[in-house]
C-alpha cells in the first residue's frame, strides 16, 4: 500500500475515533412534555374590555386615544388573549405585591401541575429547575417559590432568569442543556413566562403604549431529560442551539428597553429601530446556525447569490436573509409571536409562505405576545393541526430585548396531534379574517366623543 493510502486510512481512523468519543461525550436533551397556560375566561380582553381600559388612562389626548385604537386594529390581536386579574378590574394604577405574585402563582403552578400529571414525573425527581420572569424578581425567587410548593430535594439545582427578555425561553433551554452534560439520567424543568399586570403602562408616550396593546397574559412549563432510556416518550430532541448578542451595539440595545417617561410612568419602548435590530440580529444567528442545518448545495447557492447581490449593491440589512431557502434543511419554522410587524418582516426576509407564518400568526391573534412563553403557543398549534410528524426538524426563531436573537432546532421524535392549550379553538383558525372587531365597533369614533371619555 502507498505511504499516502496509509497515512489517508490513519487520518479516517483518527477522525472517526475523535468523533464518537465525542458523540459519546455529547449529552442529549430530550423534551418530554411542555404545557401551555390558558387563563380563565373571566380575563379575556375582549373589544368592550379593551376600550374600557383605554378610556380609563385619563392621561391620554386626543391625538393618543386615536393612536391607541388605531394600533389596536393593526395589531393582529383578536378578542380572545388574556389580562392580568388586576388590569380587567382596574387596578393597574396601583398593583400590590400581593397581585404581582398571585398571577405568577397562577399561571406557574396551573402548567406545572398538569405537567407532573401528564408525565407522571414526580416533583422530588427534578434535578434541575430554570425559572425565567423578566419583569419580576421578588425575593425569594419565584424559583424557590416552587421548590417550597413541590418540596423538592434538597439539592435540586435552581436558577432564576430576569431581564431576559421575549428570548428567555430559549436562554433558559441552553443553561439546562449545559447543565445536562454535568449530570446523569437527570430531569429538568424551564417555566418561562411573564409578569404583566404590575408593569402596564399608565403615560402616553406612544412608542411605550404599544406594549400594552400586544402584552397578554401566558407562559409554558417545559420537562426535558438527557437519559436515553426514556428517549421513546420524548416529544423532541434538541439538534442546534445558536445565540446571538448584539448588546454592544447602542442602537440595538435601546431598541426595547424599559424605561420611565417624563412623567414618571415606567413602562417598555419599543423604538423604529427595532425591526433593523431584529434583522440583524436573525442574520448573524443564521451565518452560524445555517451551516449546522442546511445541505452542502443549499449553501453554495446562496453564497453564490449573495455575491452577486454585493456586486449589484442591493442588499440591505433587512435583505441580508433573503434568498436563503431554509426549508431544504428544517420541516417547520416556529417564530416568535411578537408583533405583526416582526413576523411579516422575518417571513419578508426569509422568503416564507403564509403556511410557513400561519401558526405565529395565529398564536398573535389568539393569545397576543405572551413574552419568553409565546413560542410554545406556536409550536402548539402546529402539533394541534397535526403538521408535526417524525423525523420533521423544528426551527424556533426567538427575538428579544438586549437586543438578542436565539434560535434551535428540534428534531420530533414521534407523530403529534395533542390539541392541548388550543382545545377549544383550534377548529376555528386560521378564520376567514383576522381584522379585529375594533374597526367596526369604533371605527365611529371622533374628536366630540374622545373628549367627552377625557373629561367624564
Amino acid at each position: 500500500m502507498e505511504p499516502i493510502m496509509i497515512l489517508c486510512l490513519l487520518f479516517f481512523i483518527i477522525f472517526c475515533f475523535c468523533k464518537l468519543v465525542f458523540l459519546k461525550r455529547e449529552a442529549c436533551c430530550y423534551m418530554l412534555a411542555y404545557e401551555c397556560y390558558k387563563a380563565p375566561e373571566y380575563r379575556k380582553l375582549d373589544t368592550e374590555t379593551c376600550a374600557k381600559i383605554v378610556f380609563r388612562n385619563k392621561n391620554l389626548g386626543l391625538e393618543e386615544y386615536r393612536f391607541l385604537l388605531h394600533t389596536i386594529v393593526s395589531s393582529g390581536i383578536g378578542e380572545e388573549t388574556y389580562g392580568p386579574s388586576n388590569i380587567i378590574s382596574g387596578q393597574e394604577d396601583s398593583p400590590t405585591l400581593k397581585d404581582s405574585i398571585s398571577e405568577m402563582d397562577d399561571l406557574i403552578f396551573d402548567t406545572l401541575d398538569k405537567l407532573f400529571s401528564k408525565t407522571g414525573i414526580s416533583p422530588s425527581e427534578i434535578d434541575i429547575l430554570v425559572v425565567n420572569v423578566s419583569l419580576f424578581s421578588p425575593e425569594p425567587s419565584l424559583a424557590a417559590r416552587v421548590v417550597n410548593r413541590y418540596k423538592m430535594r434538597s439539592d435540586v439545582k435552581t436558577f432564576n432568569l430576569s431581564g431576559m427578555g421575549c428570548s428567555a425561553s430559549i436562554v433558559s433551554i441552553d443553561l439546562v442543556q449545559h447543565l445536562l452534560k454535568s449530570y446523569k439520567n437527570a430531569f429538568a424543568i424551564v417555566v418561562s413566562t411573564e409578569s404583566i399586570g404590575p408593569n402596564w403602562y399608565r403615560g402616553k408616550e406612544k412608542s411605550m403604549m404599544l406594549s400594552n396593546c400586544l402584552f397578554r397574559s401566558g407562559g409554558c412549563s417545559m420537562l426535558f431529560t438527557n437519559n436515553s432510556a426514556l428517549k421513546h416518550q420524548a416529544i423532541f430532541r434538541l439538534k442546534h442551539l445558536v445565540r446571538t448578542h448584539l448588546g454592544s451595539n447602542d442602537e440595538a440595545y435601546r431598541c426595547c428597553i424599559q424605561i420611565a417617561d417624563d412623567l414618571g410612568y415606567k413602562g417598555f419602548l419599543l423604538t423604529k429601530s427595532l425591526k433593523k435590530s431584529a434583522a440583524q440580529a436573525l442574520a448573524v444567528n443564521l451565518r452560524v446556525l445555517a451551516p449546522k442545518v442546511l445541505p452542502l448545495s443549499e449553501l453554495l447557492r446562496y453564497v453564490y447569490a449573495s455575491h452577486l447581490k454585493k456586486k449589484t449593491k442591493k442588499t440591505s440589512l433587512l435583505e441580508m436573509g433573503a434568498g436563503l431557502n431554509l426549508k431544504t434543511g428544517v420541516d417547520h419554522l416556529c417564530i416568535h409571536p411578537g408583533g405583526r410587524a416582526i413576523i411579516d418582516e422575518v417571513g419578508k426576509s426569509l422568503g416564507l409562505s403564509d403556511y410557513d407564518l400561519e401558526p405565529a400568526r395565529m398564536a398573535l391573534h389568539r393569545f397576543g405576545n405572551t413574552s419568553a412563553g409565546g413560542l410554545w403557543y406556536v409550536l402548539a398549534y402546529m402539533e394541534a393541526k397535526q403538521r408535526l410528524k417524525k423525523g420533521n426538524k423544528i426551527l424556533m426563531i426567538s427575538l428579544g430585548a438586549g437586543f438578542k436573537c436565539n434560535n434551535c432546532v428540534w428534531e420530533v421524535m414521534r407523530d403529534l396531534k395533542d390539541v392541548s392549550v388550543w382545545k377549544d379553538s383550534i377548529d376555528q383558525y386560521p378564520p376567514e379574517t383576522t381584522v379585529n372587531s375594533f374597526i367596526e365597533k369604533y371605527s365611529w369614533v371622533n374628536d366630540e366623543y374622545l373628549s367627552f371619555v377625557k373629561f367624564h
